[in-house]
């Protein structure tokens, strides 16, 4: 493919959220009542936990939300200018100014809410392991009137490849729906992913509608096994799992499904991950969405799995080794 045909060939919707990234302490994780590892909504008792994160030394401020990071990091490996987009609603605030300096490599079109404040994920990192509690505001005020919009729905239809994360379920099903359905209709790749476990267990009926549009879906361990159990399927391997998933039933018989399921350290299913040195590890935060940033490099260009793996790997093994979801000016990927 020559490089203009790639103008637009992949789509991004989901929630920007601006990282407020600090290392925490065990203390700090009690007090907000915070278990690590985890990937949660705020709630009240969350709220002055942003302000404290805010006044450490070491805080750091870097555009993020899951789908936004996994675009990023796939616009990143793949070099091409223009080559992806991405739509969600921010704030008209400092922060939303923030988002949109930090974002535009990956073609953000925002929809800018008057009222809500621009969505924060406070990232608490104790020991690399990375606990994450997304204060939505102006995320969760995206609406499909701004996607049905002429200028927004020629990224739809300029788009090959469609990804959303699973947290965009609790945002806006409707947006999820038309997009998926227009993908189905026009024989693209609509993919997703199960994104936390409280996404699979209360938002199963809206995962459930979308599901069946799926060509690609990714997550991880825990993601897959609590997909698992809401479903009353009787098994912890992932393996099994995602072969179930595989099978669930699909809108579109234009492609097969296939199911993603990474597992930290351990090789993704069959395929070997790089093994990192602990001292190397610097935080856990956005691993997972540049692994599949790193698959969709790939993806677009046609590539096989094994490749979509490799690049998968190489991402989410560079990402670790820096603060957040960043990544040096060029890939050394080859």
């Amino acid at each position: 493919m020559e490089s203009g045909s790639y103008e637009g060939v992949l789509l991004g919707m989901g929630n920007p959220l601006l990282d407020i990234s600090a290392v925490v302490d065990e203390a700090f994780l009690a007090k907000y009542d915070i278990k690590p590892g985890n990937a949660i909504l705020a709630e009240e008792k969350h709220l002055p936990m942003y302000n404290e994160l805010a006044s450490k030394v070491n805080v750091e401020y870097i555009a993020g939300g899951s789908t936004q990071n996994s675009i990023r990091v796939a616009q990143w490996m793949l070099q091409i200018p223009g080559a992806t987009s991405y739509m969600g609603c921010i704030g008209k605030d400092k922060f939303g100014e923030e988002m949109k300096k930090d974002a535009q490599t990956a073609g953000a079109h925002y929809y800018e809410d008057d009222n809500a404040p621009t969505g924060t994920c406070a990232v608490c990192i104790v020991g690399g392991e990375r606990s994450l509690v997304a204060n939505l505001s102006a995320a969760n005020c995206y609406r499909s009137e701004h996607l049905k919009r002429p200028e927004n729905w020629t990224l739809v239809e300029k788009a090959k490849y469609i990804y959303i994360a699973g947290f965009f379920l609790t945002v806006s099903p409707d947006s999820i729906q038309l997009v998926a359905e227009h993908a189905a209709a026009t024989n693209k790749v609509f993919m997703m992913n199960l994104s936390a476990p409280f996404i699979c267990e209360f938002f199963r009926d809206a995962q459930e509608k979308a599901l069946p549009y799926a060509d690609y879906i990714f997550g991880n361990e825990t993601e897959a096994r609590t997909f698992a159990k809401v479903r009353g399927w009787e098994t912890e391997n992932t393996e099994e799992i995602a072969l179930k998933i595989s099978q669930l039933p699909k809108a579109s018989g234009a492609h097969k499904r296939i199911t993603v399921i990474t597992q930290g350290c351990d090789p993704v299913k069959t395929f070997p991950v790089i093994v990192l040195p602990k001292e190397k590890l610097v935080d856990t935060n956005g691993a997972g969405d540049a692994f599949v940033g790193g698959f969709l490099s790939q993806l677009v260009q046609e590539k096989s799995i094994d490749e979509c793996v490799r690049a998968a790997c190489y991402a989410a093994n560079v990402i670790i080794q820096r603060s957040g979801c960043t990544y040096p000016e060029k890939p050394d990927f080859n």
